[in-house]
This record gives C-alpha cells, sequence and structure tokens, in this order.
C-alpha cells in the first residue's frame, strides 16, 4: 500500500498510541487513534513551538482538554522533538514518569496546562488566548507585533457536556478571541456508548448563539485537506473564536472502532496486530516510527526554533525603540515582582477606623494596581460586593463593545464562578508573570471547585478574593454562609487559606499571596467591620500565626482568625477582670504556620497551656491546634450577624467560659495533653 507523507504520519501515532496504551495496561487508545488526523494537520502545518526552549515566550499553545487521550498529545512531543523520548512513552502512566495519566503542566515539556477534569482544559484555552489578546494590546506597537500566537484546543463530547465549558466558551463568544481555535472530536462517543443517550444537541449552533465562527469536517478520518483548509479559514477570522465540528471515528483501525469499548482499555494484542497490518506496519515490531515521520516533524521544530530566533531579533530590536516596555516585559518574563513593590502595601495602627477586611482589600488592590502591572482583577458579578476593582481600572473588552478594550486589567466574568477560576488558571499559565485574581462570595468557592483544585495541582498562583466569609454575612442566611469551606481549602495540598483579622493583616496576605509564585491563595474576608487591632503587622502574617496579645503568667491561649481575632481580645479582657491571664493568638494563614520551625510554633502555641479556638466557621480541624473550640457544628440562620453570633455562642462571653472550663478541666486531670501538631 503506497501511502502520503501525511498517512504514514498519521498511521505512525495511531499504532504508537496502540502500542503505548496497551504497554501501559492502562489508558484510552480510542480518542488517540481517532485524533491523529486532526493533531496532525495542527502539528506539521499550523503549531509554532520550540522544543529546544518549551517556554519560548510567543509560542502557540496547545491544550488537549479530553486530557483522558493524552498519549496522543505525548506523541507528538515526542515526535517534535520535546524531552519525551521513546522510553517516556514506554513509562506512560508508571510512578515517576514524564507522562502520566493525565496531562499534567509540571510533569511534561510541553503540556501547557494540566487537564483531565473534562471541560477544564477548554476553559484554560479562553485563558490562554484572553492573555495573548491582553499581553499583545499591552506590548505590541506598530512593527513589533511580539504577541501574536494562536491558542489550539482539542475537545471532546465530554469536554461540551461539562457545565464550566458552557461558562467559558460563552465568555470567549463575548470577548470575541479571534486567535482561539477549537477542533470538537465528533465521534460521538462517551464511556457509557453512545451520545444518542444523553447528547443530542446542536453543538454547531450552540456556539453559534455564543459568537463563534463554526465549520464542520465532514471526513475527519482522512481528509486532511479538508481540515487543513478549515483551519486556515478559522486563522482568517479575527473577531470570533472557531470551533471546527471534526467527525472521527473513536479507535479509527481497530476491530473495536466505533465502540465505546475502544474508549477507556486497551486494544488486545491480536487487534493491535490488526491494525498494524492495515497500516502497513510490521506487526510483530512495537514502539516504532519511520525515519520519514521523524524528519517530518524535525522540519516543522526546524520552523519553530528559527521562529524563536526572528522574535528575539524582533524583541532586540523593540529594546531599542521602546526601552521602557522591554525591560518591564524582561522583568517580567524573568519572573521578578516590580523593584520594592511592598512599599505600597498600606499599614494601619489602632488609632485607624474599624474597616470589613473586604474594603481593607479593596485599599490594597488599588493600592498594588500601579505598583503591580500585572495583576488582573475580576469578579463573577458581584464587583460591588467583592469590592475588587480599583477606580482606575479599565476593562478587559473587546474595543468593539466600547466598555473597554483588551488592554484593561479587570474581567466581567458574570455569573460563572467555575470558568472564572478555569480562566484564571489560562491567564497564569500563559507565562508572562500574570496574577490573576477574582472575587465571590466565599461559600460559592466550591461552585468552581475544580478549577480552584487544578491550580493547587498545577502550582499556579492564582488569587481567590473571597469575600463574606462567614455567619457575619447575616440575612442572606445558610445558602450564603461558609461552614465547611475553609475546612476543605485547609486541607487541599499546595493551597495557602488566609482570614486576615484587620488591615495589616490584609496587606500581608497579599504580601504573602504574591511572593508564593507556585502556589494559589484563598483569602477569606468579612463583610461586617473589624478594629485594627494592637499587636498586628505586615510582617506577622509571613509567620502564619503570631502572639497578638500576651499575658504574664498566661494560663490560657486563645487563637482565632479574621473577624473573631477581636472577639478573643474582648474574651482576654474578660478573664483578665478574673484574675485569669490570657494570650491571644492571631492564626491568618495555619498552612504557613505548619511550615514554620518547631521552635517557633511552639513558642506561639506552648506545650503546658490549654488552647480554644475561635471562628465562625467548622470548627472541625481546630483540634490540630486547641483543646476546645468555639465555632459552629451546623448550618448557620437568617439574621443580623450580631444576633447570629449570639445565638451560636460565638461571643467573648462563651469564649471566656469556656477557657475557664478548660482550664478547670485539666488543672483537675494534672496535665495538659500535646496538641495535634508535628513539633
Amino acid at each position: 500500500m503506497v501511502q502520503t507523507i501525511d498517512q504514514r504520519a498519521i498511521n505512525t501515532v495511531r499504532v504508537l498510541a496502540a502500542d503505548v496504551v496497551r504497554g501501559a495496561n492502562s489508558g484510552h487508545p480510542g480518542a488517540p487513534m481517532g485524533c491523529a488526523p486532526m493533531a496532525h494537520v495542527l502539528f506539521n502545518k499550523f503549531i509554532t513551538v520550540n522544543p529546544k526552549n518549551p517556554k519560548f515566550v510567543n509560542r502557540d499553545r496547545f491544550v488537549l482538554s479530553n486530557g483522558h487521550g493524552c498519549a496522543l498529545l505525548y506523541i507528538y512531543l515526542h515526535l517534535l522533538g520535546f524531552d519525551v523520548s521513546m522510553d517516556d512513552l514506554k513509562q506512560f502512566r508508571q510512578v515517576g514518569s514524564k507522562t502520566p495519566g493525565h496531562p499534567e503542566a509540571h510533569d511534561t515539556p510541553g503540556v501547557e496546562v494540566t487537564t483531565g477534569p473534562l471541560g477544564q482544559g477548554i476553559s484554560n484555552a479562553v485563558g490562554l488566548a484572553a492573555a495573548e489578546a491582553h499581553l499583545a494590546a499591552t506590548y505590541n506597537r506598530p512593527g513589533f507585533e511580539l504577541f501574536n500566537n494562536y491558542t489550539y484546543t482539542i475537545v471532546g463530547d465530554g469536554c461540551l457536556q461539562e457545565g464550566v465549558a458552557a461558562e467559558a466558551v460563552s465568555l470567549a463568544g463575548h470577548w470575541k478571541l479571534g486567535k482561539l481555535i477549537a477542533l470538537y472530536d465528533d465521534n460521538k462517543i462517551t464511556i457509557d456508548g453512545d451520545t444518542a443517550v444523553s447528547f443530542t444537541e446542536d453543538v454547531v449552533e450552540r456556539f453559534k448563539s455564543y459568537g463563534w465562527h463554526t465549520l464542520t469536517v465532514a471526513d475527519g478520518d482522512n481528509d486532511v485537506d479538508a481540515l487543513e483548509k478549515a483551519i486556515e479559514e478559522a486563522k482568517a477570522v479575527t473577531d470570533k473564536p472557531t470551533i471546527i465540528k471534526v467527525k472521527t471515528t473513536i479507535g479509527y483501525g481497530s476491530l473495536l472502532q466505533g465502540e465505546e469499548k475502544v474508549h477507556g482499555a486497551p486494544l488486545s494484542a491480536d487487534d493491535i496486530k490488526q491494525v498494524k497490518e492495515k497500516f502497513g506496519f510490521n506487526p510483530d515490531e512495537q514502539y516504532v516510527v519511520p525515519k520519514e515521520v521523524y524528519e517530518l516533524y524535525g522540519a516543522r521544530a526546524a520552523h519553530g526554533a528559527a521562529a524563536e530566533a526572528e522574535w528575539n531579533a524582533l524583541f532586540a530590536k523593540y529594546s531599542e525603540a521602546h526601552p521602557q516596555e522591554a525591560a518591564e516585559l524582561s522583568r517580567r518574563l524573568a519572573g521578578k515582582l516590580p523593584e520594592n513593590w511592598q512599599a505600597a502595601l498600606p499599614r494601619f495602627t489602632p488609632a485607624d477606623p474599624a474597616v470589613a477586611t473586604r474594603k481593607l482589600s479593596e485599599g490594597v488592590l488599588t493600592a498594588l494596581a500601579d505598583a503591580v502591572p500585572e495583576l488582573l482583577g475580576g469578579s463573577a458579578d458581584l464587583t460591588g460586593s467583592n469590592l475588587t476593582r480599583w477606580k482606575k481600572a479599565v476593562d478587559f473588552q473587546h474595543p468593539s463593545t466600547g466598555l473597554g478594550d483588551y488592554s484593561g486589567r479587570y474581567f466581567r466574568y458574570g455569573v460563572r464562578e467555575h470558568a472564572m477560576f478555569a480562566i484564571m488558571n489560562g491567564l497564569a499559565s500563559y507565562g508572562v508573570g500574570i496574577i490573576p485574581y477574582a472575587g465571590t462570595f466565599l461559600n460559592f468557592l466550591t461552585y468552581g471547585w475544580g478549577a480552584a483544585r487544578l491550580s493547587a495541582l498545577s502550582q499556579l498562583r492564582v488569587l481567590y478574593v473571597m469575600t463574606h466569609d462567614s455567619i457575619g454575612l447575616g440575612e442572606d442566611g445558610p445558602t450564603h454562609q461558609p461552614i465547611e469551606t475553609l475546612t476543605l481549602t485547609r486541607a487541599t495540598p499546595n493551597m495557602l487559606t488566609f482570614r486576615p483579622a484587620d488591615g495589616n493583616e490584609v496587606s500581608g496576605t497579599y504580601l504573602v499571596a504574591l511572593e508564593n509564585a507556585h502556589r494559589p491563595s484563598v483569602i477569606a474576608l468579612s463583610r461586617q467591620g473589624l478594629p485594627q487591632l494592637e499587636g498586628s503587622s505586615i510582617e506577622a502574617v509571613t509567620k502564619g500565626a503570631y502572639v497578638l496579645q500576651d499575658a504574664e503568667n498566661a494560663k490560657v491561649v486563645l487563637v482565632a482568625t479574621g473577624s473573631e481575632v477581636s472577639l478573643a481580645v474582648e474574651a482576654a479582657k474578660l478573664l483578665a477582670a478574673e484574675n485569669i491571664p490570657a494570650r491571644v493568638v492571631s492564626m491568618p494563614c495555619s498552612e504557613l504556620f505548619d511550615e514554620q520551625p518547631a521552635e517557633y510554633r511552639k513558642s506561639v502555641l506552648p506545650a503546658n497551656l490549654p488552647a480554644v479556638s475561635i471562628e465562625a466557621l467548622g470548627a472541625y480541624s481546630w483540634q490540630k491546634y486547641a483543646h476546645a473550640q468555639v465555632g459552629m457544628t451546623s448550618f448557620g440562620a437568617s439574621g443580623p450577624a450580631g444576633q447570629l453570633y449570639k445565638k451560636f455562642g460565638i461571643t467573648a462571653e462563651n469564649t471566656a467560659a469556656k477557657a475557664k472550663a478548660v482550664i478547670a478541666h485539666y488543672q483537675q486531670v494534672g496535665y495538659v495533653p500535646e496538641l495535634g501538631i508535628e513539633f
């Protein structure tokens, strides 16, 4: 059988995907075999990357949204010459390999974002495309197109069924992201079988209603010319993102092609042999790539290396013509924050008035807007409640709307928490120092938890500005009052949770959040006004917890966060009136505290003192730091905040009473058991 070089390359990917998945005895061969033609056209004809420098700034971005088909992506990274060897392919899905079971950005060179949970990848792609549009508007000048890359994504039926994708692609259409191109693998199969059982909508018409340009390729199994023509047409449309519906056969070439059986399990050995015979390969050989296929992709890799060299030459000229912008961009590319940016952080004294921490956050963001230009903000239709927009902010909008432009740094996400978080992950992943933050109510963090969890797994600096942080939000009631939310965030690896108590702690929170380049931060902020505390400081936040106020010969430690720190201070005064000295500890970030040396932790929470925690959220998990807890063991209720605090016993009086009971108990038994902290 005589094959064109395109056919030979596509079939190489198909048989190699079968070998890779079979070698692991785990994985998904169907999508790689069905998507091989569209991926071939993308990587051989359109995507510009430099495998020798995977972080080339103006590279095209590719996202495999249906990440279960990652054998496809790993194979193309290998063929192009990224640091993904044939041995790495043979280690597919094995512990410690560069080829994990779903794409992970920090494990595999060339993988842009961590995908797998369906719908996240295409939503990340919207963020990547928005980042390019923003940076182009910010730094490009006539004759100097520093940023003009495309973002490509392959998506499957599962991705398009997930709600997060619907939220994100709606925004992409509104923002008119013309350099975003999605190829929809329309194979009509999910794990449950034919999509006729659950997914019968007209995807093309849906995307048209979102404001997307739409195209269809009828034979995605073979017609590479039609695929190339469709992508060329998509690139020619500059004011709309494009989705190309590509009709494919899952597991093309297998005896099980077109069936769900080829979706999530390796092909049998006999099936693989007949696939190889069908496509002109030796059935007794495994992991084979013909020399001409390597040469084909080697030429594309050389094209990418030349593109980077051209970009570097262009940037050198740009540096001469626009030295200030070039210096700023160089700083960002180096991953450095602006020099002395911390000086912009507001500081407070007890003489300053009581203010809600959400309002204090607004002041910090306003102060940082000019000091840290890579800070991009937003809100899920709660700007006036989250207070996330500084007064001079320009909205990120397509210029044709008259509502802003692409240089704008404030994103109006609408009521789309999940997409907002996923798009922020895309913005942070672009690689030019962008620091995205956005707000909603703390209780709605879990609306978008799939994306928030991925920001921690992906080691992304994303800031979740979460207001209305406890039962203190009041009358909106238990549907809006978070109880368990911070237990979840504090239990999540590589995520920082902050609940600042006053202005200095809010400033310290942003200090730490911005300086942690590889961890997301959840910032829980109050609706009600809080006093500026004696003893607080910006620097103290970096330790996670600290002694706010001490007493000689203290008998008990009162440890609190956020709005309850001032309540702990009041409780300490009540105890002092009864000659019971109490230490007050503020713990704005338990994760940071846990990372401190044992000596410091013991100095804050001594082993010989009983401790009582106070937090107007769930008391669960505070047992690690306190022998008794003042907090929530039920959902909240609707009513004024002050009445709710009394109803649930979160008061200075109850805290003092519990402290006395704890002291009495341990005096009676004669010892204080050591806390759960690992000293």
